[in-house]
């Protein structure tokens, strides 16, 4: 929840004003930073769901990532993944049915002509239902986020070939050695 403005921008405390969340707070080099949480979601036949989303500004870039978002104010990533997959899908796990974290990844990236910077948590989760309902999206969601896709892995890897963008980029090789569990390693990347 934001606080009492902000006496430079006069914006809510928290609020940056770049059209990012609350969630969002200036680092010690002024980039806006926030820590978030993720999961790797493998059905049944070892499909990996993945949203599709666009820059706001430049509706032309496009990529594909994980479900998954910032942390609230003293939420554990565990808890921050759970609460991700539920309101960005309708699934639900419990905190102990997610493996990992198997991965941490740190990135500086561009979003709505914003230097973003973001600490993940990515968990790795078994899902036995497949049907999804996006009725818990933000309004950012929804303007951003074209479409949730449950992807078989060589298909996956196929359109990488062919130009597609995956964030993070290990993402297809380490779904696909993750079908066989989690043997306990966190991968960490910088991108």
């Amino acid at each position: 929840m934001a606080g009492s403005p902000d006496r430079d921008t006069g914006l809510p405390a928290g609020v940056l004003g770049y059209g990012l969340g609350p969630e969002w707070e200036p680092g010690p080099d002024g980039v806006p930073f926030r820590r978030a949480a993720r999961v790797i979601l493998l059905d049944p036949v070892d499909r990996v769901l993945l949203l599709r989303g666009h820059d706001s500004v430049e509706t032309t870039r496009t990529w594909w990532f994980t479900v998954g978002g910032g942390l609230e104010p003293g939420e554990d990533s565990r808890a921050g993944a759970v609460r991700e997959l539920r309101e960005e899908t309708g699934l639900r796990v419990a905190p102990e049915d997610l493996q990992g974290p198997v991965l941490t990844r740190s990135a500086l990236f561009d979003f709505s002509h914003v230097t973003c910077r973001q600490d993940e948590e990515f968990f790795l989760a078994r899902g036995r239902e497949t049907r999804l309902d996006v009725s818990g999206w933000t309004a950012l969601e929804r303007e951003v986020v074209d479409e949730l896709r449950w992807w078989h892995l060589d298909e996956l890897d196929s359109a990488v070939a062919d130009g597609a963008v995956v964030y993070p980029a290990a993402l297809p090789s380490l779904a696909r050695r993750l079908t066989a569990g989690w043997d306990g390693s966190t991968v960490h990347v910088v991108e």
